[in-house]
Parts: structure tokens; sequence; C-alpha cells
């Protein structure tokens, strides 16, 4: 199986500090270390074999990752209104601002927006400053946008979300893996070597994606499904399981609840049915479902291109349901699992920056949550605020009407990232106070009235949760630019300007510290989780409720999360996109990332080799749909739908579907993939509905 290409290391001229990636969840090990001469600075970087999971390699991303400490890109001043100033000038400025806001529109005026990619100490401090300091409901995330459909799944089936609830190594052990809607060849490269020494050992991999992706390439079936059908296809397999005698009785009447009513269910997905509706051939599916049923060890994995969906929650129950009915979960070798996507997604999700969860990914309106968490934060339980909006529905809120008027923004930069881009810019020009902190200007902070410059990843010390739910430790390595203040010390130093100069710390180990004491007893549960335990041990799984206790790699071998300790099975149906092709818009746009780039790209745009891999935008055409078009590879291209235009040159290959084209998402302005996403939400995750919307493509 061909590992995504590598660069060579270079020397390691200096003994570096042992830390982590600063990208995807994989969280692959790193050493930085730092050299200076003439006045040059230069960051040399090296993968640290030790840490299981990035499998002792980096991607291009993360061989590069030191060029934005040193280029020349990096914010150093604060700026108010565009013009620089002194960092009290602007946390007293912005203080001001949110104390006048609050006290004339209430506290709900004012709105925090985290990110995934944040660690546990900023996401933890974050919910503590929105829900103490601002006593506002309105904080959210934009891991919302990523796995927040699995994470509504998986709590729904086993009670708790941890997205993969079994060491990545584990992979290499299994006879069969399905990647539904993943495309880790591109996204986290590391990750291929586990599936490639699982195919060394006789195994086979399955995946299902509207195109030929580098991942689709290397598996041993793909099963090139219509973008929105991923529902389906699990419906239909489910059914040949069934009907084929896959499905493990004594497992299912030993661990679970409610599997007749799903198998009632899928009765009527048979696979003829399913074949119309996703394009798969019954061949196919018959042998995928073969390929599952039949393996001693199988894997069942889901990416964004099945949650990504307004049924993304329904469309990730259907996979559990199918890996329940096959005995996979709690099962040592097997399970399922959601390949989390952005460096601390996990972790980020656990601790207190999302609508509706406080530390410990304790829910916000149950009392004894509310009641553990306020005895740590010394305030009284009723103070506490309520549930808020989610993600999309609080940047579209921005400036409304009973909406919030404020907003301060951490880690993201929805201008590029956000489902319907162009409204969210609207909505972003119509707030009273637009804060954003980063490392570099970008889309978004360009928009805002104060810009605060912070430190990023090799310049701080914190903690993050990777994919599989190993707490790690990245390490300081490199002193930042002067100027350049951390996340943490600004929410402190406006937390004291806010009347709270105790209870927000700007050292990273007292905030994880008191992360512990409040994550305790919660699902999420890190109390005996301490920075000189995961440094001796390379990472410590949660949960760990205590400093004697190993850690838990596998939560589910013995019970599940519910009190009976049994799995759900959730009945769930298939219905189409939100938005279908038609004569106005007859072609499904599907999105995602590639290679050389991260989410928005705001850091991967400014670093040159990454931008010679893949200097812009495009799109991807089938040679049929281009010939009905009347257009050559390279032409311009409008791609316009319901909500907006992105004009990108064409790409035409037979690696996608005739009725589908495909952009990357990582660029703005006119090439902006997220101009054309449709954001109907998904009802119980509140996830948009990135994958597939309805577009009209044309030479521009």
């Amino acid at each position: 199986m061909p590992v995504a290409s590598l660069p060579a290391p270079p020397p390691v001229k200096a003994p570096g500090t042992a830390t982590h990636c600063p990208y995807c969840a994989l969280q692959c090990g790193m050493s930085v270390a730092a050299t200076e001469e003439a006045g040059v600075r230069d960051v040399v970087i090296a993968p640290r074999a030790e840490i299981p999971a990035g499998a002792g390699g980096l991607c291009q991303k993360g061989w590069t990752a030191g060029e934005l400490l040193t280029n020349g890109s990096r914010l150093t001043t604060p700026l108010i209104e565009g013009r620089p100033a002194t960092w009290a000038e602007a946390l007293d400025h912005v203080a001001a601002r949110l104390r006048r806001i609050s006290a004339e529109h209430g506290p709900d005026a004012v709105a925090v927006f985290g990110g995934g990619g944040l660690t546990n100490e900023k996401a933890y401090l974050l919910g503590k400053f929105a829900r103490m300091a601002l006593r506002t409901s309105q904080i959210d995330y934009n891991g919302r946008f990523c796995m927040s459909s699995a994470a509504a799944a998986s709590i729904r089936a086993f009670g708790m979300d941890r997205g993969m609830p079994f060491p990545v190594t584990d992979l290499a052990g299994a006879d069969t893996v399905l990647v539904a809607g993943g495309n880790v060849a591109e996204t986290m490269p590391p990750f291929v070597r586990h599936l490639a020494r699982m195919r060394e050992r006789g195994g086979r991999l399955i995946v299902t994606d509207p195109r030929l992706t580098p991942t689709a390439k290397a598996a041993d079936l793909h099963l090139q499904l219509a973008p929105g059908t991923d529902l389906a296809l699990a419906l239909g397999l489910l059914h040949i399981a069934v009907a084929e005698g896959y499905v493990d009785e004594d497992y299912v009447a030993a661990r679970t609840t409610g599997f007749d009513a799903v198998a009632i269910s899928v009765s009527a997905w048979w696979p003829e049915r399913v074949e119309r509706v996703t394009g798969v051939p019954v061949a196919l599916l018959r042998e995928a479902a073969r390929l599952l049923g039949t393996a001693k060890r199988a894997m069942v994995l889901t990416g964004r291109g099945a949650e990504q969906h307004a049924k993304g929650t329904d469309t990730v129950s259907a996979f559990i349901n199918l890996a329940l009915a096959l005995g996979l979960p709690g099962t040592e070798g097997s399970g399922y699992a959601c390949v989390t996507g952005q460096g601390n997604g996990q972790g980020g999700r656990e601790h207190g920056q999302k609508a509706d969860q406080l530390p410990g990914y304790r829910k916000i309106d149950d009392p004894a949550a509310r009641a553990h968490v306020a005895s740590v934060w010394g305030m009284d339980p009723g103070d506490l605020p309520g549930p808020g909006r989610s993600a999309y529905e609080l940047l579209d809120a921005l400036g409304t009407p009973g909406g919030p008027r404020a907003l301060l923004l951490f880690g993201s930069n929805p201008v590029v990232s956000a489902p319907g881009a162009g409204r969210i810019a609207e909505r972003l020009a119509g707030l009273d106070l637009l804060v954003v902190a980063d490392v570099v200007l970008s889309e978004t902070a360009a928009k805002a009235h104060v810009v605060l410059p912070v430190t990023q990843w090799a310049e701080e010390s914190g903690t993050t949760t990777n994919l599989e739910g190993r707490v790690l430790l990245r390490r300081r390595a490199v002193a930042p630019p002067s100027g350049v203040r951390s996340d943490l010390a600004v929410l402190s130093g406006l937390a004291e300007r806010l009347g709270h100069p105790e209870g927000f710390p700007a050292e990273p180990r007292a905030v994880f510290d008191e992360l512990r004491r409040a994550s305790a007893g919660g699902p999420a549960d890190y109390a005996g989780i301490t920075y000189e335990r995961i440094a001796a041990e390379t990472g410590v799984f949660w949960p760990c409720p205590a400093e004697d206790h190993p850690g838990t790699p596998r939560p589910f071998l013995d019970r599940f999360a519910h009190p009976d300790g049994r799995a759900r099975f959730i009945p769930v149906n298939h219905r189409p996109a939100d938005e279908e092709a038609d004569e106005e818009y007859p072609i499904h746009l599907t999105t995602g990332r590639v290679l050389a780039h991260y989410q928005s790209g705001a850091q991967t745009r400014r670093i040159a080799s990454l931008v010679r891999a893949v200097p812009e935008a495009y799109v991807e055409l089938h040679p049929d749909l281009a010939e009905r078009l009347g257009l050559a590879d390279g032409d311009r291209v409008r791609v316009t739908s319901r909500r907006g235009g992105a004009e990108v040159p064409a790409r035409i290959t037979g690696a996608i579907r005739s009725d589908t084209v495909f952009m990357p998402f990582h660029w703005a302005g006119r090439a902006s993939a997220n101009l054309l996403t449709n954001p109907a939400l998904d009802p119980v995750s509140r996830m948009p509905e990135f994958k597939v919307c309805a577009v009209r493509v044309e030479k521009a």
C-alpha cells in the first residue's frame, strides 16, 4: 500500500525538544531544534519514533511546520481598528467594550467562538471565561463542523464519545477495515502505515467515497457512491449481513439492546434498491459485507465524508449498527471508530467550549454536573448559564436583533471554513465588536476591530488529546517573538479587567491541574493524568480517575457506558440530501482536503513549499461531464450554488463520478468552496451539510 510521499528528513543540527505536530488529530511526535546563525533563525524538525499513532512518520505539513515560526508572516503587535496598539491599550479597550455591550444588551450579547486546535488548557479556560467572567451562554467552536455527528451517534450507541476507543496500532492486526468517507492518505498520511501493516498481513481495506482518492486507490474494494447516500449504503450492508447470516447473535444477545427493531427497518434496503440509490453495484455491496462479516477481526471507521451531512448522526448510527451486528465494538482487535480530524478535536469537545457541555464531557443541563463544576470554579450553580447556540446558528445570529453583538474568536477562521461563508462574512461585519486572537492575519482577523497576536504550538506548552483518546504533552521548544502573548495570558488579562483577578491563570500546568479537578467523575475523567505521567508514558488514555490508575486504552471491553452496560442499536432510515440536483443546479458538489494544506489554509498557504505543491484551488470534473460542458483541463470555471459562486481552474480526471464535482476548501475569496456549501443542519448534532449541495458549472 503506497504511503504518501514524504520529504527526506533534514539533518538534525541540535538536540530537539520533544513535542507534537500542530496539525491533525494523529498528533505525530516530533522534536524541534532552533538554531541561529548571523541573526537568521532556523527551526529543524525530526520525527519521534516512540509515539505509536504517528508510526515514526510525518507528512509534508509536519516537516514544514517550523517555517511558520520563522518566515515573517506572524502577527506580533495588537491592532485596534488596524492601528498598532500596546497590550494594555488593546485589553483595556476590549474589556471596556465588553462591559458596555453586556450592560446594554445582556450577557448573551457577547459570544465566544473557539477551535478544535486549541490545547485542552485553552479549551477549558475559554469555556470557564465565557460562563464565569462573561456569564454568557453563547459559546461554541469549529469542532461542531468536524466530529459532532460521530460524537452524537457514539453517545446514543455507547453512552460515551471517545472517537477511537482503541489504540490506532490495533488497526495493523485487523483482517478487514472499512473506511467510510475518509481520505487518510491525504488528511493524515502516517495513519496509512497502520493500514499498510494490516494489508501486509493479508488484511483487506474497503473505502467508500465518491472520488477515487489516494486512499481509495490503495483499497481492495472501492465503493464509489453518490454524494449524500452513505446512509443508504450502510443500511444495505446491514441488510446483507442479516440475510447472509453474518450477525454475531451471541454478542447481540449479551451486549446490546434494540437489534430486532433495526433488523426490521433494514429489511426494506435490499441490495438492488441500494444500488439504485447509491450507484454502487450489488456485487460490490455483497463483497464488502462478506469481507466484514467473515473477518475474525474487523473495524468500521467513519470520516467527514459520511458525517458532514444534515443526516450525519443517523448515517454514523447506521455504520455503528452494522458494527454492533457483527460483534465488533468492545471486542479487542475489532471495533467502530471516528477518525477525528483537528489536532485536538477529541480534547476540544471534552472540556467546555461546546455550547451544551461542561468540563469532563458533562452535560451543561445536568444539575449534578453543574454543581460539581461550579464548586471547582467557586460559584453558585444557578449562576452558570445554560446551553447556547450551536456553531453555525451562533455565527448566523451575529449582529441580528436578539443575537450577539460582540464576538471573541480564538483558533478559527469562519470567513473561510463556515458553510455559506459569504453570509457569515456579512454577519461578522454587523457586529459592534469583533476580537480575533490569532497567529497570522487570517481572513477573519482582517475583518476584526481588535486583533491579538498569540503564541503558536512550538512557543508554548500544553496538552492535546489525539484521535485515540491519548492525552499528550506539547512542550515549548522556541521562544515566541517579542510582543506575542499566549491565549491563556489573553484570557487571564481580560478576566482581571472584568473583575476576576483570581481563577484564570496564564500558566498551562495550573490550568491543567484545575481541569483535572473539574473533569473528575465525568465521562472524560482526567483526574489521574499529570504532566509527569504523560512524559513518562508517552501519553495517558482517558478515563483515568486516579494517579495510580493505568488509563483506559479500550474502554468498552467489559461494558458500554450506558447504565445497563449494553450498547444501543438505533433504528434510522435514509433520506435524500437537503438539496438535490435539479434542472437549474444539475450537478453535485462535494468538498474535502488535499495533502499539502490544512483546514482554512491560514497557516499552510503561508508556507512556500506547500504553496508550490498545490498553489491554488480547483474543481475536479469527470471527462464526460467536461465534454458535455465544453470544458478543457485548466479552463477557468465558475461554480455556482444557491448561496454564491466561485471561480477556479478545471482539473479533468476520471477519479470522480460524472454527476459530481469536487473542490478543496482551503482557499479564500473567489476560490472559496464554502461560498457554495449548504448550511442545512443535522437535527441532533447541528452539523452543517458540507459534503453535498447542488451546483451549476460553466466556463468563466
